[in-house]
């Protein structure tokens, strides 16, 4: 029998702390090339990094602020946030913050991006000076618990939900709940085919959680959305790992592109056209 020596096999694996840190290590650097690769190219000209195309960069100044891109559950959902550097120079990707809303609402959201590309992003979206939610503080220990007791109230809450909205004979088709960190309202989103007279079930909801209840109702992409999956392609949603918003795809964007026009093959699982068509659509 023969003894293969491979030592690095035998390594013990880095703790869940040192993998953590090597992961922001070379997602930053990964950023850092994306920003001079960027900001080295010719002025009012952006490059893309794999095609080589170029596109029209938009007049919209740099905002100068202290700005991070947060993914948050609730109402916020992937948007940007100001902070302080004090707060800043203590956060990691993937870090949990409390956010405060101008509404007067508290919010948790994880950091998607942070740095130059914020900067970047942002003008590229033509985002500038806008007012904007701020962190008040990393999450602490105490934040954690108070996040987990609420998660497990949204979990209380599904079928109670479900059950009223039976009672009342109405046609919804629940999709998520969330409730606020502050806890001062429980959201209820749901798809359905028109409008749905739901005050009496509000008036019911409110009296059993004993807090503001507001039902949102959503298209089938925003369901896609907040779901998650993998697509046809393999990889998962598109709308759910990186795009901000929707945009109109119409048949004829695939006619153009002299794809096969059979809807079955060009819709995607939330039953209309993929948002991948528009993709190769010069917009400039």
């Amino acid at each position: 029998m023969f003894h293969i020596n491979i030592p690095h096999l035998d390594e013990r694996v880095p703790d869940e702390e040192t993998l953590k840190e090597l992961q922001t290590k070379y997602t930053v650097s990964y950023q850092n090339l994306i920003v001079d690769k960027i900001l080295n190219q010719p002025r009012h000209v952006s490059a893309c990094l794999n095609c080589g195309a170029e596109t029209s960069n938009t007049s919209t100044p740099f905002d100068m602020r202290e700005i991070i891109e947060v993914n948050c559950k609730g109402l916020l959902g992937t948007d940007f946030v100001e902070i302080n550097n004090e707060i800043l120079s203590g956060l990691q990707h993937e870090d949990i913050v409390i956010i405060q809303s101008n509404n007067d609402f508290q919010e948790c959201a994880k950091i998607q991006e942070k740095g130059e590309i914020v900067r970047i992003k942002r003008r590229e979206l033509g985002l500038y000076g806008e007012e904007l939610p701020y962190v008040i503080r990393k999450a602490t220990d105490e934040d954690y618990e108070k996040i987990n007791e609420n998660l497990i109230k949204e979990k209380e809450a599904v079928p109670i939900f479900r059950e009223k909205v039976k009672k009342y004979g109405l046609e919804m088709k629940f999709v998520d709940v969330h409730l606020q960190y502050d806890r001062k309202k429980l959201f209820f989103f749901y798809t359905a085919n028109g409008r749905v007279d739901f005050r009496e079930l509000a008036k019911d909801l409110a009296s059993v959680f004993r807090t503001r209840i507001e039902l949102r109702q959503i298209g089938a992409r925003d369901e896609a959305k907040k779901i998650g999956g993998i697509g046809m392609c393999g990889r998962e949603y598109c709308c759910t790992t990186f795009m901000n918003g929707f945009k109109r795809i119409t048949t004829q964007i695939a006619s153009e592109q002299n794809l096969n026009t059979s809807l079955s093959k060009l819709s995607g699982p939330c039953g209309k056209l993929k948002c991948c068509l528009s993709f190769e659509i010069d917009t400039n």
